[in-house]
């Protein structure tokens, strides 16, 4: 827990020592920020439960923030909203302090950091290279130290390539996860906001606290009932072929390989996929008639307000107004097709591992051909929002002496499972994105760990909670099924403490396991060791009438080592 007045102090410290002025659009007075601060500390002395208390957020000048000016970097378009975006006032409710508004590719439209009339934001590291974009300044202060996370927002991969070429964290979560309200469109049906940290779990924590459908919001969406909340074991991950690799260079394929290598020794399995279909379906989004999102979003702004616009941007957007209806048609079939084939690609594995963007330009070379270079950084990052996946970036070593990064990629609602497996290869624990989510499970013979219908839980994302027993109130038998399992039953007396494992699984996963359940199998309340009360397998007491009582062993695998069975 960071004590939040000297937290402000020595981000303002910071602030100054940097002395990168092109990552803020709007800063706010440090007074103000401490006056907050001080509120907050009082709060937490009355025993306020806060989880980001002390912590420090920049937002990207795209998003609202009550009482401060949005400019999506076009001075001309400020207007200073009365109520924040619902994910910033998650957040300022759970304790966070907002430090400023940042700097970005002008409405939100690239991937360099270089579109704005504020000034191009510099790569943290290499003050010569560019930041990314489009969420330059949020990933340049946090990787500075300044902020301890940051919001940004993605379309095409703002909210991951600025956290590559910066050596930070960022997740890009399902769309419609956090709420886009408040926001300025980009290309709404395929904007969402997004996290930038230096580690996983504080960018995770930010992200449950922002997750949550909001009635303003009809393209945010409540987690389904059937999802997946862990990897199967240590995970299944697709990697491209060589030929997918082909737009790295020589240096950064070894990286790469490198961190497939990493991920295998962590016990992930690991094979190859051709990754073809999803490069061609990122073409769309600039390539194809959806680029019409874009002029919908702000391009009658841009048309009556060409003075403070970047011609890029401006060149970009405008050109769209005469996409016809047919040709947007017939792409959003073309996407819808790409889906599938996505979903025939991912199909047994947990997740993709990619680059997550193809080497990283100077200021001169964006400079001289801004187009091209910003369309080679969203190699690997366009078609993710267009195909309804969702994303984790993470550090992974350098390449040349610059940050080198790579993301996991994972189906919608299942960005639990690509923080577990980033976490794996990073080394640390996440966290959970859904606190208690789901129903928790006890098991006691052939589901356990290591035994033949395991499967059976990692198949559909159940999650590991923990190894424990029962109360002393239940007898235990060796059924004679096939493969055999145990009998579990309640009894008022000569009770014992059964060893168990407990496991969380979605609600779906749970009515797919009562409807396939055999007999003499059974599912009902079971007590813990702790008191507390999870549904657990047992077994009909017709079925334990004369079978062996093994309840002295304590448990299923205790019984099964001292028999050799």
């Amino acid at each position: 827990m960071h004590n939040p007045t000297d937290r402000v102090r020595a981000a303002y410290r910071r602030i100054a020592e940097a002395d990168r002025p092109e990552v803020w659009i709007t800063l706010r007075p440090e007074h103000d920020v401490e006056t907050e601060a001080k509120a907050l500390e009082e709060r937490l002395a009355t025993g306020e439960a806060l989880p980001l208390a002390g912590l420090l957020v920049a937002v990207k000048d795209n998003i609202d923030v009550a009482g401060l000016p949005t400019t999506a970097a076009h001075p001309a378009f400020a207007r200073t909203p009365v109520e924040s975006a619902p994910a910033v006032r998650r957040l300022v409710a759970a304790g966070a302090l907002v430090l400023g508004k940042t700097n970005l590719d002008q409405f939100a439209t690239g991937l360099v950091g270089t579109r704005s009339p504020y000034g191009a934001v510099r790569g943290a590291a290499h003050p010569e290279r560019i930041s990314g974009g489009s969420s330059a300044g949020s990933a340049v202060a946090v990787a500075l130290g300044v902020a301890d996370f940051s919001l940004g927002t993605d379309t095409a991969g703002s909210g991951r390539v600025p956290a590559a070429l910066n050596g930070i964290v960022g997740l890009k979560p399902t769309l419609g996860l956090v709420p886009a309200s408040g926001v300025v469109p980009a290309a709404r049906p395929y904007d969402c906001v997004t996290v930038f940290a230096r580690d996983l779990a504080t960018a995770r924590e930010a992200l449950t606290v922002m997750s949550g459908p909001a009635d303003d919001d009809p393209y945010s969406r409540p987690v389904p009932a059937d999802v997946r909340l862990a990897p199967r074991g240590a995970g299944r991950v697709a990697v491209p072929t060589p030929a997918g690799l082909e737009p790295l260079s020589e240096a950064e394929r070894a990286a790469f390989a490198t961190v497939v290598t990493d991920l295998a020794a962590a016990g992930a399995e690991v094979a190859e996929v051709d990754v073809a279909p999803l490069l061609e379906a990122a073409r769309l989004l600039y390539d194809g008639a959806l680029v019409a999102e874009r002029y919908a979003a702000v391009g009658d702004f841009l048309k009556g307000h060409p003075e403070g616009a970047d011609p890029t941007v401006s060149g970009i957007v405008l050109a769209a107004e005469t996409v016809p209806a047919h040709r947007l048609a017939a792409d959003q079939q073309r996407l819808a097709a790409y889906r599938t084939t996505a979903a025939g690609i991912l199909d047994g594995f947990d997740a993709l591992l990619l680059p997550t963007t193809v080497g990283h330009p100077t200021l001169a070379e964006v400079a001289a051909d801004p187009v091209a270079v910003n369309s080679r950084l969203g190699t690997y990052t366009n078609f993710v929002n267009l195909l309804d996946l969702a994303a984790v970036a993470v550090p992974a070593g350098e390449v040349e002496g610059r940050p080198f990064g790579v993301s996991l990629i994972s189906r919608a609602f299942e960005d639990q499972v690509a923080l577990d497996l980033a976490g794996a290869l990073v080394g640390r624990d996440p966290g959970e994105l859904h606190p208690g989510a789901g129903v928790e499970l006890a098991v006691f013979g052939a589901h356990l760990r290591g035994q033949p219908l395991h499967h059976q839980l990692t198949g559909p994302g159940a999650r590991f909670v923990e190894a424990t027993a029962t109360a002393p109130e239940y007898r235990m038998v060796a059924l004679p099924t096939t493969p055999p399992k145990p009998g579990l039953f309640r009894v008022e007396s000569d009770g014992t403490a059964l060893a168990c494992e407990v496991w969380r699984l979605s609600p779906a996963a749970l009515g797919a396991f009562l409807a396939a359940l055999p007999a003499p199998m059974s599912l009902g309340a079971v007590t813990l060791a702790d008191g507390r009360t999870v549904v657990g397998f047992g077994c009909e007491a017709v079925a334990a009438e004369g079978a062996e009582d093994i309840s002295a062993h304590g448990g299923w695998l205790a019984y099964r080592a001292a028999t050799g069975s």
